[in-house]
């Protein structure tokens, strides 16, 4: 067996790895500004995730006939219904969480609140596999959530209204993800990861789809053009792409480098945030981010990273 090294040899293999891992981050962390700039036009969550999902479906249906092509092994019954269940779960609602989150919290409060689904899976771990939770993550989970209480606080007396019901819906949409992830470890490694990510976006773009199509009239999609294309460019540029790079730099670097690299994706959040929202950035926030950051990377690194599809 081969002796796996913790540090990355840079070779080009691994510049390309990093690379690809970076601009999923990035690609990652630009959702909620694109949110953040629809939501100053008349269009509520339900509406920009329909936009985002319509536009990604082409891509997804192109991405699951090709893994379709180059699998052989059918999906059983219970293959069909891991895709179903955690597809609803993990892209479907934990989207229309995070969207819905993001109408009254700031981009930056809601990135750093996603970037604890790491924390998260160790909890759910605990619980559902009776798995020990160590002193390292003991220690990590304290730095992780007395950094969100240090930001919130910041927000919170900026008096933002619905901060705190914002603040619970990106929680719940981040717990959602995790449960997701939680479950999804067997499914990807007999369905495959593309194959698997494809059809699950799928199945969350139809219920998205048709949820729209229930609760709203044909008249919702009388928007101005600008949300078309925030829409459009939610749509390539912080899912499709991303999702591809990260899988690509997580095989080219392992799901643990991967992670550590990732960890950029709050950060480049923040910084524009104040640059296209102008978000303020204070001492607190930037201590709060520190200790987020610091918290998962040492449950990320101490475990050997939880494998990254982020997509919410």
């Amino acid at each position: 067996m081969a002796h796996v090294s913790r540090s990355i040899p840079l070779n080009r293999q691994a510049l390309l790895g990093i690379a690809f891992a970076a601009l999923a981050a990035i690609g990652f962390s630009t959702k909620a500004i694109l949110v953040k700039l629809a939501y100053a036009s008349p269009v509520d969550a339900v509406t920009l995730l329909a936009l985002r999902m319509a536009f990604s479906v082409p891509l997804f249906l192109a991405a699951a006939l090709w893994s379709r092509s180059n699998h052989t092994m059918p999906l059983t019954r219970r293959d069909w219904l891991a895709v179903l269940i955690l597809g609803l779960i993990g892209y479907y609602l934990s989207s229309l969480l995070d969207f819905s989150g993001l109408q009254y919290i700031s981009a930056g409060l809601e990135r750093l609140i996603l970037f604890l689904y790491p924390t998260m899976v160790v909890l759910l771990s605990a619980a559902i596999f009776k798995r020990p939770v160590g002193r390292r993550e003991v220690v990590a989970l304290a730095l992780s959530y007395a950094g969100i209480l240090l930001v919130f606080m910041h927000d919170a007396g900026r008096n933002q209204t619905g901060i705190a019901l914002g603040a619970g819906l990106v929680f719940a949409s981040t717990l959602t993800y995790s449960v997701y992830l939680v479950g999804a470890g067997h499914a990807i490694a007999r369905i495959g990861a593309t194959r698997f990510t494809a059809y699950a976006m799928l199945v969350a773009s139809t219920a998205t789809l048709l949820q729209f199509g229930v609760t709203h009239p044909v008249s919702a999609l009388e928007l101005p053009t600008r949300v078309y294309g925030l829409g459009f460019a939610m749509a390539i540029f912080s899912t499709v792409l991303p999702v591809f790079m990260l899988s690509t730099g997580i095989r080219l670097i392992g799901s643990g480098h991967t992670a550590l690299v990732g960890s950029i994706g709050p950060v480049a959040t923040i910084f524009m945030a104040h640059q296209v929202l102008g978000e303020a950035i204070s001492v607190q926030q930037i201590g709060g981010a520190v200790l987020v950051l610091a918290g998962v990377l040492a449950i990320s690194v101490g475990r050997g990273a939880v494998q990254k599809n982020e997509s919410a």
